[in-house]
């Protein structure tokens, strides 16, 4: 018998290995356990856990933080399919709180209220995969060299919106087709830029303290990393992505997907699934739509299908981006 326990703990490979296990499916937004078993009767691959759909986040503002412990372990008790559970970005205590509840993988996301304004959590601390959005190709570099185990879109989340995501998808796969044509020189000239994220809190300091006379030297700026160091590493980075052509892990797409054509889109655009929030929950018939949209995803290019799953479904209602604050910003 497989030890599912064991595929998904432990070294990079194997954190991916498990994340690459959801390939093809739907991921689920759900706050409580009668959603996640909807979501799993809709055939859903996993669920992920958050006090709130980013639609609600959006209308009350204030702090958005990770699920109330006893709404996580209630999911966990509730179904079969793996759990994710939202982390603040940078929120090393969230992480190490919801990885010892159970959680099958984390989810560093940009929809809770960052808590860290400087650095991402280094993933590789943990033993459980953690996924992170990325808008752009230095973005997605940047948290695979922190050790993430699959990529997502940002997209607009609690939107209905899917502009975004497909300018993440575009962005993305535009930096590796640019990444293909550079040369060894090129490619670790690209690695010392992306690296320049993880200077930015030793660059504040040094300006409090000398002005800008003096640079303070950029030793120990991530996890005990210096500069080369980091710049090194994202090189390997980049060299993995150009043999590939493609990133190095599961990419899936995020944020706005509210119908069962949206879901389709992306996979048509080649993300490896997709992760659906409010667009299930605050719909007229969240059972029928998640259902419509795990067989768009499956099927997405059979347009028969699509249209019959389609048919008399009534997505939440969708909000300009031109009109709102962006979460993916954070």
């Amino acid at each position: 018998m497989v030890d599912l326990k064991s595929m998904k703990f432990g070294d990079e490979l194997l954190k991916r290995g498990f994340a690459k296990m959801t390939k093809g499916g739907v991921v689920m937004d759900v706050t409580n356990a009668e959603q996640a078993k909807i979501a799993e009767k809709a055939g859903a691959v996993s669920v992920m856990a958050l006090e709130r759909v980013p639609s609600d986040i959006r209308a009350q503002g204030g702090v958005a933080r990770m699920s109330d412990p006893l709404k996580v372990k209630e999911i966990l008790e509730s179904v079969s399919i793996p759990v994710m559970a939202k982390v603040r970005i940078g929120h090393l205590s969230e992480a190490s709180i919801l990885e010892s509840l159970g959680v099958d993988m984390l989810d560093e996301s940009e929809v809770l209220t960052p808590a860290d304004p400087f650095y991402h959590i280094n993933k590789r601390l943990y033993k459980v995969p953690v996924v992170c959005g990325a808008r752009t190709f230095p973005e997605a570099v940047r948290r695979i060299f922190e050790g993430a185990a699959m990529i997502r879109t940002k997209g607009e989340a609690g939107t209905g919106n899917i502009i975004e995501a497909v300018r993440h998808i575009r962005t993305v796969s535009d930096g590796i087709y640019i990444l293909n044509s550079l040369t060894n020189d090129e490619m670790f000239k690209v690695a010392e830029n992306i690296s320049k994220s993880y200077t930015n809190l030793r660059d504040l300091t040094s300006e409090d303290l000398y002005g800008e006379s003096e640079k303070m030297p950029y030793n120990n700026v991530y996890y005990g990393m210096d500069f080369r160091e980091i710049s090194n590493e994202i090189f390997k980075v980049l060299k993995e992505i150009k043999h590939l052509k493609r990133l190095p892990l599961v990419n899936f797409a995020a944020g706005g997907i509210a119908t069962p054509a949206d879901a389709a889109l992306m996979m048509k655009m080649g993300m490896d699934g997709v992760f659906v929030g409010s667009g299930i929950f605050k719909s007229k018939d969240p059972q029928r739509m998640a259902e419509a949209i795990v067989d768009a995803t499956e099927n997405y290019e059979d347009y028969k299908l699509l249209g019959d799953v389609s048919s008399g479904l009534e997505g939440m209602h969708g909000l300009d981006i031109a009109e709102i604050e962006k979460l993916q910003n954070r």
